[in-house]
């Protein structure tokens, strides 16, 4: 079966950043098709149900970059949705709740404020804690100036920032702490988020923390209408401008004529049967080296090959729970999310856990959505949704899903029962009381549901080989045949918006962002 008609855009794959070029390029004028393996749409921005009434969305718990002004918004005006696809911001005074045993740091959006925190807890080391904040702020600036696109005057008017975040190119978070004498406790508390990474303190990138971290700072969010919405809204702006969106449509097989990229072969996971789609344009929204494998990586430039060869980031176990008849926020809950280690190296924790599968001491992000938004309700009202995530290793896991599924299982509860022997101790007693509804995720999840191989869940891990000035973007050596993913770009709902439109103005010439 051939497509009758040759769309200006073929894209394959409908993770955010595709679906923010297709929903850019389709308000355009341009004609745009998208296919999709799963049954749904948004990748790990996806919103699925269980038992008929609990809503979940996969992964996305807050975002950032959503402000007035900023990227999130400014591609949300380009496509007439400002007003109907709004956010609600975390407690500025404490977006970032952190608690390891005898310390307790609530990340304000403030930089002062934060100093003065740490100072107070810490005040014995003022001094560092000052300096390691100052650096933060001059390489949040430098890198700023080196985003792409590149502005030569912007660079030379802030070049003590640019050769300040110059400096730290390789550099780990691990690095910069050790730099400067930060005590363990204040590193610890610092680096609570690592599940916004999935990377331990001396393995994540400094750029990449700065990033993350100063980013929440000027604004945290959370989608009005849930994170569901978000994504509908961009489909239909490619409906309503002709476009076409097919689901259980997977990719087999890439149309290469030469060193032109031509189309896809798909079958349909519905019908079981096979179609041929063809575009003038082909924008690639699946994991970028497992195309380029299908593809043939023979058939690429040797420097995008340079470029393919990243590692994947680790992978996380997920637990979306629902309680009844309980008030979160007389927990200590609310609009904003909460980080517990029991350990209080997070290196130490994440080798734990990653390599070794003891959750014995965990380390885990709590998140609490039907606190961030009266708007839209994602389970009944009497009930209350919270969820749990953690770094688990795929090969593990895989491993015992595929020989020993009992223990599989199993690994999966006791992992969940031991972070509520946690919570019962420190935040709510009784919690176990009032679980209605409790499902758990494991790196095989994230495969299966989100198609990310070895279950990863940012694409290339976020170390410094893989931030640097060598890290994949989408051109592809290829003729029309463009990358368009969270590894081409960077991972997270603001990074992949931004990854979206910088494609859509490469190619368009219309500026949005940058």
């Amino acid at each position: 079966m051939q497509a009758n008609s040759l769309p200006n855009y073929l894209i394959v794959g409908s993770g955010l950043s595709a679906l923010v070029f297709g929903a850019l390029m389709a308000k355009s004028g341009k004609s745009v098709q998208v296919l999709e393996a799963h049954e749904h749409l948004g990748g790990f921005g996806h919103t699925f149900t269980m038992a008929k009434q609990y809503h979940f969305n996969a992964q996305l718990h807050y975002v950032w970059d959503c402000g007035e002004g900023h990227t999130v918004n400014r591609v949300l005006k380009k496509l007439g949705l400002d007003q109907t696809v709004t956010f609600e911001r975390y407690d500025s005074n404490g977006f970032d709740h952190m608690r390891i045993p005898g310390y307790a740091l609530d990340i304000p959006s403030d930089m002062k404020a934060l100093i003065q925190r740490l100072s107070a807890l810490f005040p014995n080391h003022t001094k560092q804690i000052q300096a390691f904040v100052h650096a933060i702020q001059w390489v949040s600036q430098g890198l700023k100036c080196l985003s792409p696109p590149l502005r030569p005057l912007l660079i030379l008017k802030h070049l003590p920032a640019v050769v300040t975040a110059l400096r730290y190119y390789r550099s780990t978070l691990q690095d910069v702490f050790d730099q400067f004498a930060v005590p363990l406790e204040a590193q610890t508390l610092l680096a609570l988020q690592w599940p916004d990474f999935l990377l331990p303190p001396h393995q994540l990138s400094f750029y990449a923390w700065v990033i993350l971290f100063t980013g929440y700072q000027d604004g945290a969010f959370y989608p009005t209408q849930q994170f569901e919405h978000v994504i509908n809204s961009l489909v239909k702006i490619i409906q309503t401008h002709g476009g076409e969106v097919r689901t259980n449509t997977e990719v087999t097989e890439f149309l290469v004529d030469g060193k032109t990229v031509q189309g896809v072969k798909t079958i349909d996971r519905t019908t079981h049967t096979s179609c041929e789609f063809r575009g003038e344009t082909v924008i690639c929204n699946i994991d970028p080296k497992r195309a380029a494998t299908m593809i043939g990586i023979d058939k690429f430039s040797r420097s995008v090959q340079q470029r393919l060869n990243y590692d994947y980031s680790p992978s996380n176990y997920m637990a979306y729970c629902v309680v009844k008849d309980l008030d979160l926020r007389q927990y200590g809950f609310g609009a904003w999310n909460t980080f517990h280690s029991e350990e209080p190296d997070l290196n130490q924790a994440f080798a734990r856990m990653y390599e070794q599968h003891d959750f014995s001491h965990p380390s885990f992000a709590i998140t609490t959505p039907t606190l961030l938004t009266a708007k839209s309700r994602d389970c009944p009202e009497d009930c209350q949704i919270i969820e749990f995530l953690t770094v688990a290793n795929y090969d593990y896991f895989n491993q015992l899903r595929h020989h020993d599924r009992t223990a599989y299982n199993h690994k999966k509860t006791e992992i969940l029962e031991t972070i509520l022997d946690v919570v019962e101790k420190h935040y709510i007693p009784n919690i176990r009381e009032h679980l209605v509804f409790k499902i758990t995720g494991s790196p095989t999840t994230n495969e299966r549901f989100c198609w990310c191989p070895q279950g990863n869940s940012y694409g290339s891990s976020l170390t410094p080989k893989n931030m640097g000035l060598g890290r994949l973007n989408h051109h592809t050596s290829l003729k029309q045949f463009y990358f368009c993913n969270a590894s081409s770009g960077y991972p997270g709902f603001a990074p992949t918006f931004w990854t979206g439109a910088m494609l859509y103005q490469r190619l368009s010439g219309d500026r949005i962002v940058g």
